[in-house]
C-alpha cells in the first residue's frame, strides 16, 4: 500500500501561500486613513525642516518669485510728484568730472528751488569741507525743503573710520523699543556730511543687502552712538511736517494683518510706515523704473530742461554716471540707481501703501497649508483613477496656487504674505500621498496578480493584468506541444469518499503535475477536472522529449506511490493517463468583455484531449501522437494502430513510449531514484 496521503499537510501548505497576501490586504484596508495622515505630517516635517537648513537659498527663491506681481505687470503710469535729476555722463562730460565743486552743487540746488520744486533730496553725501561750503551752505538752506545724504555703515557691512557728523536724529524712537519687541540696526562708523554742512537736515541712505546680495529693503532708522536717525525718504516728511523737532514713535502691531511695528511721524500724523522688527521697510518694485521721470543735472543748471517738470515736485537728486559707485543689485530689475530706490519709497509712502509682512504671515501659512492637507486627504480617498491623475496635478497646482494667493495679496493689500513654505509644502504633501497611493496600487496589483496566477500561468495573469478588457478576440497562432493528463475512475472514486478527501486529493494531484510540468519547462494552461492540459511554447524535438519525460515522471511518482491503491469492492482503482501531441493552436482570449476566457483551441487540443481517453482503451498509461512520435523518431516507440478519435475524421496513428526502465534517457536520475522498484501498470482500468 503507498504511503497515506494526508490532507492537513496540503490545506497547511495552502494556507501559508495565501497568508502574506491577504495579512497585506487587510493591513492595507485598516491603515489607509492613517497612512495617509501620516503621509501628510511627514510632508510638513521634511519642508520645515528643508526650510530651515536652507533658509538662505529658500528666502532668495521665496523673493524673486513672489515678486512677479509687481515684475511681471508693473505700473508704467508716469509718477508725475517725482522728479529725477541725475547727474549723468552727459553732465559730466559739459561740467566737469565728479565731485563737482561747491559753486557748482549750488548753482544746480538754486535752478531747483527756482524751478518751483517743493522738495529736493539729494542722495549724495558731502563729508569733506571744501571751498564754497557757505555758499553751498546758504543755497540749501534757501531752497524748500532741502535734505541731504548721511551714510552709516552697519555693524555687518565694510568697517571703517568715520568722517563728517551725523545730525537730525529721530527723537522719540530708541534704539531697543523694548515692549515692541524691536531693536533698529546699528552703525559702527559712517560718512557723514561736514560739520560746515550741520545745518542742513539729513537722512541716512542705507540699504540692507540680502545674502544673495540684493538689496530688497531699507531700514527706517540706522542708530549711531545711541541716537536713531531716519530714511531719506522719511526725513523728506519730516522736513515737510511742521514740527520744528524730528519725532516719531513705533508701535507694534495688535491684530493679524497688522504689520510686525508701525513707525508715525509727531509732523506728519497721516502717514503711517510699517516695518518689521529688525526696523527695516520692504522696497516696493510696483513702479516700472521708466514710470520716473528724470531730467540731466547739466540741462536744470543750463535751463534747457522743461522746468515744469520741476515745478511742485518732490525733486531727488543723485548720480546716474559711470564710477559714482551709486549702483544697487535688485532681484527684481537687475542693478539699479540709488535715485530709483529712494523714487520707489517716496512714491509708496504718497501713497500710503507700502508693503509689508503681517503679524499672521505664518498663521495664514499654515492655514492655506492646512487647507491643501485636507483636499488632498480628500482627493486621495477617491477612486483609483481621480487620485492617480489628480495627485500629480496637485503637485504642480498647489505651488502654482500658493504663489498666486501671495502674489494677489501683494498686488491687491500690498501684504507680503510669503508663498514658499505653503507651496513646498502642497508639492510635499501631494508627492507623499501619490507614492503612497502608488505603493498601494502596487500592493494591490501584487495581490491581485498573485490571485490571477494562481487560476492562469504567470505569463498569461500578467498580459492580462496589463490589457484593458475588451470583447474582441485576442489570440495568436502558434505551434505548440500539448500534454494532457487525467485521473482515470476518479468519478466512481469520488462517489464513495467524502468531499474533503476528494478535494484534498485533486488538491494535491494537480499540484504535484504543475511541478512536474513547471520543473520541465511547460505550464499547466488550464485544470480540466480531475486533469490538466499543460503546454510547452514549442514544438520540436526537445519539448516533446519534455513533455514525455513529465509524463514518465508523473507516472512514476503518482502511480504506484502517492495516489490511493485501496479501491472500495467493485470499484476499480485510481490510474494515469497521459496523452501528448504537437501542433498549430490559437491561444487567447474570447468572450464579451465582461466575462472572457483564456483557453486554447484547435485540432490539436481536440486531438490531445481524444489521445488520452484513449490510454484506457488501448491499456496504455502514456499515448503519443503521430508529429510528436516524429520528433522522437530514436525513442523506440510502439506503434498502437489508426483510429478515428472521438469527434475527429480523420484516423490518427498513436504511440506508446517504451518502459522507462529500456529507455533510461527519457527520465533523469531524480526521477529514477523516485520510481518503486517495479512499476504496475493499470491498462484499461483493469488491475
Amino acid at each position: 500500500m503507498s504511503e497515506p496521503y494526508s490532507s492537513s499537510d496540503a490545506a497547511s501548505s495552502s494556507n501559508r501561500e495565501a497568508e502574506m497576501p491577504a495579512f497585506w490586504q487587510r493591513l492595507m484596508l485598516w491603515s489607509q486613513p492613517a497612512m495617509r495622515a501620516a503621509a501628510l505630517a511627514f510632508a510638513a516635517v521634511v519642508s520645515s525642516l528643508v526650510l530651515v537648513l536652507f533658509e538662505g537659498a529658500s528666502s532668495s527663491i521665496e523673493e524673486r518669485i513672489g515678486a512677479l506681481g509687481w515684475t511681471l505687470s508693473p505700473d508704467a503710469t508716469i509718477e508725475e510728484r517725482i522728479t529725477l535729476v541725475v547727474i549723468d555722463e552727459r553732465s559730466i562730460a559739459e561740467i566737469g568730472p565728479w565731485p563737482w565743486s561747491r559753486g557748482e552743487m549750488a548753482r544746480l540746488v538754486s535752478a531747483i528751488s527756482n524751478a518751483g520744486a517743493q522738495l529736493q533730496l539729494h542722495d549724495i553725501a558731502y563729508p569733506e569741507p571744501k571751498a564754497g561750503d557757505e555758499e553751498f551752505l546758504a543755497s540749501l538752506l534757501a531752497a524748500e525743503g532741502a535734505v541731504i545724504a548721511q551714510v552709516p555703515v552697519l555693524a555687518e557691512q565694510i568697517t571703517g573710520s568715520s568722517t563728517g557728523q551725523m545730525t537730525h536724529p529721530l527723537n522719540g524712537v530708541p534704539c531697543n523699543t523694548g515692549a515692541a519687541g524691536l531693536s533698529l540696526p546699528s552703525a559702527v562708523n559712517y560718512v557723514a556730511a561736514a560739520a560746515s554742512l550741520g545745518a542742513v537736515p539729513k537722512g541716512h541712505n542705507a540699504a540692507l543687502i540680502d545674502s544673495d546680495g540684493a538689496v530688497r529693503r531699507s531700514p527706517a532708522a540706522v542708530c549711531v552712538d545711541g541716537a536713531a536717525f531716519p530714511a531719506l525718504s522719511i526725513a523728506a516728511f519730516l522736513q515737510l511736517g511742521s514740527s520744528i523737532e524730528w519725532r516719531g514713535e513705533i508701535t507694534p502691531g495688535s491684530t493679524l494683518l497688522d504689520p510686525e511695528a508701525t513707525l508715525t511721524l509727531a509732523g506728519y500724523p497721516g502717514l503711517e510706515i510699517p516695518i518689521d522688527r529688525s526696523g527695516a521697510m520692504r522696497i516696493p518694485f510696483a513702479k516700472a523704473p521708466e514710470a520716473f521721470r528724470a531730467v540731466s543735472a547739466t540741462d536744470v543748471m543750463n535751463g534747457r530742461a522743461d522746468l515744469s517738470l520741476l515745478q511742485n515736485s518732490w525733486v531727488i537728486v543723485g548720480g546716474t554716471a559711470f564710477g559714482m559707485s551709486d549702483i544697487v543689485p535688485t532681484p527684481y530689475s537687475g542693478a539699479a540707481f540709488g535715485v530709483e530706490l529712494q523714487a520707489r519709497l517716496l512714491t509708496s509712502m504718497l501713497d500710503v501703501s507700502m508693503p509689508y509682512t503681517p503679524i499672521g504671515a505664518p498663521f495664514i501659512a499654515g492655514l492655506i497649508c492646512l487647507t491643501f492637507a485636507a483636499a488632498l486627504y480628500l482627493l486621495a480617498s477617491r477612486a483609483d483613477r481621480v487620485a492617480a491623475y489628480g495627485l500629480p496635478a496637485a503637485a504642480l497646482l498647489l505651488p502654482a496656487l500658493a504663489a498666486s494667493i501671495h502674489i494677489w495679496t501683494l498686488s491687491s493689500l500690498n501684504l507680503w504674505l510669503g508663498w514658499l513654505a505653503p507651496a513646498f509644502f502642497g508639492l510635499m504633501a501631494s508627492s507623499s500621498l501619490l507614492m503612497l497611493e502608488l505603493g498601494r496600487v502596487r500592493l494591490e496589483r501584487a495581490r491581485v496578480f498573485g490571485n490571477l496566477n494562481s487560476y492562469l500561468p504567470k505569463d498569461v495573469a500578467h498580459e492580462i493584468a496589463l490589457s484593458l478588457p475588451s470583447s474582441s478576440v485576442n489570440a495568436r497562432r502558434s505551434n505548440v506541444t500539448l500534454l494532457n493528463a487525467d485521473l482515470r475512475n476518479f468519478s466512481a472514486f469520488s462517489e464513495a469518499r467524502p468531499p474533503e478527501e476528494i478535494a484534498a486529493l485533486l488538491h494535491f494531484f494537480l499540484t504535484r503535475v504543475t511541478e512536474i510540468v513547471e520543473e520541465k519547462g511547460g505550464r499547466v494552461q488550464e485544470f480540466r477536472g480531475d486533469g490538466i492540459l499543460a503546454i510547452w511554447d514549442s514544438a520540436n524535438a526537445v519539448t516533446a522529449q519534455k513533455a514525455l519525460q513529465a509524463a514518465d515522471i508523473m507516472q512514476a511518482s503518482l502511480s504506484d506511490r502517492l495516489l490511493p491503491q485501496d479501491a472500495l469492492s467493485g470499484l476499480e482503482p485510481l490510474a494515469l493517463g497521459v496523452g501528448i501531441e504537437q501542433g498549430p493552436v490559437l491561444i487567447g482570449s474570447i468572450g464579451p468583455a465582461h466575462r472572457r476566457s483564456y483557453t486554447l483551441l484547435g485540432e490539436t487540443v481536440s486531438v490531445t484531449l481524444s489521445i488520452q481517453e484513449m490510454t484506457a482503451e488501448l491499456a496504455q498509461p502514456i499515448l503519443l501522437g503521430e508529429c510528436l512520435a516524429r520528433q522522437l523518431s530514436d525513442a523506440e516507440l510502439q506503434s498502437q494502430g489508426s483510429y478515428l478519435l472521438t469527434g475527429l475524421r480523420i484516423p490518427h496513428t498513436l504511440f506508446a513510449p517504451p518502459p522507462s526502465g529500456a529507455n533510461p534517457a527519457l527520465l533523469p536520475s531524480s526521477a529514477l531514484a523516485e520510481r518503486p522498484p517495479s512499476l504496475t501498470v493499470v491498462s484499461g482500468g483493469k488491475s
